[in-house]
Parts: C-alpha cells; sequence; structure tokens
C-alpha cells in the first residue's frame, strides 16, 4: 500500500514537473515575438514631404510593411535601408532617414515581420532580421532599379537587433556598398546571460538548455550567426557606433567586433543604447565616413553624405 502511494505520488510529481517545463518552453517561444506597439505619432510630418508606403514579400510569403522614401530623381540616386531593433518599427529611425533623404538617398525603412504593420511570423530572430533586409534590398532592385544599366550604391543601417541583423544580410551579399551598425551585440549567448541574470535565473544548467532550445527553434547555431562570427565576411566598408553609457548592450561588445574585423571602423560615442547624446557632432563624422569610402567608388552621385 506504501509502496502504490510513493508511485502515485512519483507519476503526480512527473505530472506536475512536465507540465511546467511544457509552460515554460510555450511561454519562451512566445516571448520570441514581441508585442507590436502603435506607430508613432512623428511619422505625420513626413507624409507630405513624399514619404510613402510600400508592401512586398519576405519569406514564408509573409508581407513586410515599408516607408519608401524616394528622391525625385529616383533612378539615378543611391538607396539606403534601415532596420530597427527588437520591439521597434520603422519610425524609430525617421530622423536618421530624414538626414539620408535631405542628402540625396532613397530611404527604405522596413517593419521586420512581427513588428509595425508587417505580418506576424511564428517567432522573430536574428535570422529573421536579416531575410527582412534581404527582402528590402531585393525590392530596391527589382522595382526601383530594374530598368537601369548602371548599378546603385545600396547603404545598409540598423540599430541593436536590426544592426545585427544587417551584419549577418552584409556578409552573405557582395553589392552592399556600405554597412553601419549601431549598438548592435556581439554574440547572442552574450544577450540571453543578461536576460537570465536580470531574472535572477543561472545559466548552469537554466540558461545553457534554454539557449539550446532557441536555437532549435531558430535553425541555427548561435555561434553561426553571431555577428562576431559574421563580421568577418563583411567585404564592403564597416562603420560602428556605440553609445559609452550603454546598459543594455556594453560597449566591449562593439570593441569584439572591432576584434573580428580590422578593417571596421568604431565611433564609440557619448550616449545609450537609444540615445546619442551630441547628434550634430555625430552626423559630420558620420558623414565624413561615408564621403571618405564611398567618394571613390565606381558610379558615385556628388550627394552621398549623413549630415
Amino acid at each position: 500500500m506504501i509502496s502504490k502511494l510513493i508511485l502515485i505520488d512519483a507519476f503526480a510529481a512527473l505530472v506536475v514537473m512536465s507540465t511546467g517545463i511544457w509552460l515554460g518552453l510555450k511561454w519562451l517561444r512566445y516571448s520570441l515575438r514581441p508585442a507590436k506597439n502603435s506607430y508613432s505619432p512623428f511619422l505625420a510630418k513626413f507624409i507630405n514631404r513624399g514619404l510613402t508606403t510600400v508592401l512586398y514579400k519576405t519569406q514564408r510569403n509573409k508581407t513586410l510593411n515599408a516607408l519608401w522614401w524616394p528622391q525625385p530623381n529616383t533612378l539615378n540616386s543611391p538607396s539606403a535601408v534601415l532596420m530597427h531593433g527588437w520591439g521597434g518599427d520603422a519610425t524609430n529611425l525617421l530622423e536618421v532617414a530624414d538626414q539620408l533623404h535631405a542628402h540625396g538617398w532613397n530611404v527604405v525603412l522596413p517593419d521586420a515581420r512581427s513588428h509595425g504593420l508587417s505580418d506576424s511570423d511564428d517567432f522573430s530572430s536574428l535570422p529573421k532580421f536579416a531575410e527582412d533586409i534581404e527582402a528590402s534590398i531585393r525590392w530596391v532592385q527589382n522595382s526601383v532599379y530594374v530598368h537601369t544599366k548602371v548599378k546603385r550604391e545600396i547603404l545598409l543601417v540598423g540599430h541593436s537587433l536590426g544592426g545585427a541583423g544587417a551584419i549577418l544580410c552584409a556578409s552573405m551579399r557582395n553589392d552592399v556598398s556600405a554597412l553601419i551598425s549601431i549598438s548592435s551585440f556581439s554574440h547572442p549567448e552574450q544577450v540571453m546571460r543578461r536576460w537570465l541574470s536580470v531574472r535572477f535565473l543561472p545559466y548552469w544548467p537554466i540558461g545553457w538548455l534554454v539557449n539550446r532550445y532557441i536555437e532549435k527553434v531558430i535553425g541555427f547555431r548561435f555561434d553561426d550567426i553571431a555577428p562576431i562570427a559574421r563580421l568577418k565576411n563583411v567585404t564592403c566598408p564597416v562603420l560602428l557606433i556605440h553609445g559609452l553609457q550603454d546598459d543594455v548592450v556594453p560597449i566591449y561588445c562593439a570593441e569584439q567586433l572591432l576584434e573580428s574585423q580590422p578593417n571596421a571602423q568604431l565611433l564609440r560615442v557619448e550616449g545609450t543604447h537609444e540615445k546619442f547624446f551630441d547628434q550634430d557632432k555625430l552626423q559630420v563624422d558620420v558623414q565624413i565616413w561615408l564621403q571618405h569610402h564611398l567618394s571613390d567608388r565606381e558610379n558615385k552621385t556628388s550627394h552621398i553624405q549623413f549630415l
């Protein structure tokens, strides 16, 4: 009788533990898709200046919503693809788009899948951000430059996860003219370690198992898609920008990226993960960098600047 009760208790404990693990994994998978936020009212002031909305397909036949801001002479202008970070949307980078557009760039700002007004997907991940950047480049090339005989320059700009996605995308292409990655992490494992520590969860064994589960869900090993691993394969000029007071992605992540790609350049600036304190100086510094690295490239237009 006693042994039978022990077996019943053991079975009940197993059911409770299995249910807890199942619920935990469901919650973890759900947390890989951020909540969508309403578009910023900041967008309204750009509508009368030529900003419009376009739709195009990405992987899994999902539709991306993007803001498109062409130049009057669209075909003869270079184009920039700007990707926001986790939980954001295209409006997060409108100020950057404004400066680029003012100096001659066509600008496309996509909402990544499960962000903004784009279609939702099962989950968001670094590879999916890279796929959505890839889809944006493809849209520009096939819809804007399809009838031109001259190759136009493509600039990638990404913030945080968008910056990591831009690195991954550029590492697999040879037609990106320049890459600016802002506040990017160097390795997803580091991101998850910080995420766990905030929740007072030990890395071993819980964190390690969580990371292996996420790798299985997204279909890639962290080591294979990490910016620190992919940046060495990027052939275009690379500028890394990082805030010295960034407490979300510490500055040492940018320094690790720089070590992995000595040909890159790093701007260490006063500021946090989301905001730099001296925007005017940063804009001038980036302008100088772009002019230096793009001025001698074939088919340069005279207005390639970033102010």
